[in-house]
């Protein structure tokens, strides 16, 4: 069967730096594309996060629009839409042609199957090309990022992100307790080693590193201990918090070849 361009349906469960990265480029190249989101989004990137319009209802990211959809649209529309969904029920009603998994779970999630869309694409660690999923394609820096894997999966998570500037895991601050994330800085600010930047209850949460804010929670957002709820950039370039990262551009390019290897001339 043909389809064109601009009938695939895709679906990206995932609204955070790298899903929206993925879910920009699609609509851009004319696809129709749906995020699916959970009730409290863990993007810490949230200014370039789809998954931002689960609170502000509507979000614009390096030009495109998102909106949140209490149903799916019928009909093509001129933004992408953003669902509360993280079973994934719409999957059955739309029945897309594509589905993207870019929870970054970083490991492998119980709930995607090859069943779910005639192409299934698993971003990172936790997917298997020829089981899970058809294609994975690589998120970890270097120089395989954005490879598309169509027999294997990714590089294993170590746990430990990618140094930036001679940092690695103190780039990131996480919560040591359980509880109410609540911010006192926000995305973008400049920020010094030792700096209180958010608070879980009366617990403060401190940077380890100086540079800029480039990531942290929503207000309100409920976390566990040892969750991800902060990001320093040493780089220091404000403007880089509010723009799609190279690494989100690169996997982003993977989902779009894989999807045009797929599909190939009957697009």
């Amino acid at each position: 069967m043909v389809v064109h361009l601009n009938e695939l349906r895709v679906v990206v469960r995932g609204g955070g730096d790298l899903g929206t990265g993925v879910a920009r480029r699609l609509f851009l190249a004319g696809m129709r594309v749906v995020v699916l989101e959970r009730r409290f989004p863990t993007a810490v990137r949230w200014c370039v996060a789809l998954a931002s319009a689960v609170h502000l209802r509507e979000v614009r990211v390096d030009g495109v629009l998102g909106k949140r959809a209490e149903k799916l649209p019928e009909k093509p529309v001129g933004w992408i839409p953003i669902l509360v969904d993280e079973k994934a029920e719409a999957l059955s009603a739309w029945r897309p042609h594509v589905l993207v998994d870019a929870r970054m779970l970083k490991k492998t999630p119980p709930d995607t199957h090859r069943e779910q869309a005639e192409l299934v694409i698993g971003l990172g660690p936790g997917f298997w090309a020829g089981e899970n999923c058809h294609a994975v394609v690589e998120t970890m820096r270097g120089h395989n990022l954005g490879r598309v894997i169509w027999e294997g999966g990714a590089h294993e998570n170590t746990g430990v992100p990618a140094p930036v500037n001679g940092f690695a895991s103190e780039r990131v601050v996480r919560a040591p307790v359980g509880g109410i994330f609540y911010p006192e800085a926000d995305i973008g600010d400049r920020v010094r080693a030792g700096e209180v930047i958010a608070r879980i209850g009366h617990q403060p949460l401190r940077t380890s590193i100086s540079g800029v804010l480039r990531g942290l929670l929503y207000a309100g957002t409920p976390v566990r201990a040892g969750q991800k709820v902060a990001d320093v950039d040493p780089r220091g370039k404000r403007q880089n918090c509010f723009t799609i990262s190279d690494k989100a551009n690169a996997v982003a390019g993977g989902v779009l070849e894989a999807i045009l290897t797929h599909f190939g001339r009957n697009i």
